[in-house]
């Protein structure tokens, strides 16, 4: 990250590390934020070149009995992720833990989500949750509260990758069981944390939708409604909590390297995953058409866009849907249309030519 070069900081870093055995202790804060209860900010002079030649402006320098730290952008923060022992989820929870953040890792997957925390460290717990049931994701939610004092972020990754067919050959009652994951999970998760963040008034909750929750064919039948439904959710939630210091929004990834297709395929789901990464000549070929940049997204990207909506730096949005689409929803790549705009004049130039 480019927070972390201090190559450029010259002379004003040196002085930060020198030792200063009388100083308190102090904290560089960029840009004004809050920051958690109990934490004292002071800007220095040269609080704005230092954010210019950190190019971040969350980084922060902390200087304790001589010695100077980075913290993380999620430093001190209590974080839930719902949906957290594979693909975008686990790696939004590697991103908040190396940012500082104490979290709640849920999923289903008891012996893949503990080993996940273990990885991650010591301010990292596994709790086992089914989004599906209620009384799961309270318990979830309510516990994390009562462990850590506190609730800043939420987010609500937990799917399946819904069911082929159209809409004749529907099976409705896989129909509920997809959106029982999808909405009920991201609402139930919104319920709870909702009354803790509104307490505390400051909150930030994520919620992964789909490129397929605005455009059709690109996700099943079942998959499309339930994202779509997820970001108008997310629109009516955020315009009842922006009063009470809470900000909503959600993400919309397009086709992410993930287990989420091999699973759909019918792979064991660690299988899935960790295969996730052959499909990456097969994405890059078949998305030739259809979106601007040229690779296969991975879950980093969306776990990054997470983190921003998460941290300060995104204080001022709310109700909003970012794509992490590789600029799918924008349009057709021009080589992609100059291609069959050729095919057309090719198909009609002979008739053209005939007297």
């Amino acid at each position: 990250m480019a927070g972390r070069s201090f190559a450029r900081l010259g002379p004003e870093l040196a002085k930060l590390t020198a030792p200063a055995p009388t100083t308190p202790a102090w904290v560089i804060r960029l840009g004004g934020e809050r920051g958690p209860p109990g934490t004292g900010f002071a800007k220095p002079r040269f609080g704005g070149a230092l954010g210019r030649s950190l190019g971040f402006r969350q980084r922060c320098l902390i200087r304790r009995a001589g010695r100077v730290m980075i913290m993380g952008v999620l430093d001190g923060r209590a974080a839930v992720i719902a949906g957290g022992t594979s693909g975008i989820g686990a790696s939004t929870a590697e991103l908040f833990a190396s940012e500082g953040a104490r979290v709640v890792i849920a999923g289903r997957r008891a012996a893949q989500g503990q080993a996940h925390a273990a990885k991650l460290g010591p301010k990292t717990e596994f709790v086992r949750a089914d989004v599906s049931a209620e009384a799961d994701v309270a318990a979830l939610i309510t516990g994390a509260a009562e462990r850590h004092g506190r609730l800043d972020c939420l987010v609500n990754c937990a799917g399946e990758g819904g069911s082929p067919g159209g809409i004749a050959t529907l099976d409705l009652g896989r129909l509920q069981r997809t959106l029982a994951i999808h909405l009920g999970g991201v609402a139930a998760g919104m319920k709870y944390a909702a009354p803790v963040m509104a307490a505390q008034r400051f909150g930030s909750i994520v919620n992964v939708a789909s490129i397929g929750g605005h455009i059709a064919g690109w996700t099943f039948l079942d998959y499309s409604a339930a994202k779509a439904a997820i970001i108008q959710l997310t629109r009516c939630v955020a315009a009842e909590l922006g009063e009470h210091g809470v900000r909503v929004n959600s993400v919309s990834p397009g086709p992410i390297l993930t287990g989420l297709f091999g699973k759909g395929a019918g792979l064991e789901p660690a299988q899935a995953d960790q295969d996730a990464a052959l499909l990456e000549p097969v994405f890059t070929a078949r998305l030739e058409a259809y979106q601007p940049i040229r690779r296969a997204g991975v879950p980093a990207d969306v776990a990054a866009a997470v983190l921003w909506l998460a941290s300060d730096a995104s204080s001022f949005i709310t109700g909003q849907d970012l794509a992490i689409d590789g600029g799918i929803l924008a349009g057709r790549p021009p080589a992609a249309s100059a291609a069959d705009f050729t095919a057309i004049a090719h198909a009609l130039l002979p008739a053209a030519s005939r007297p």
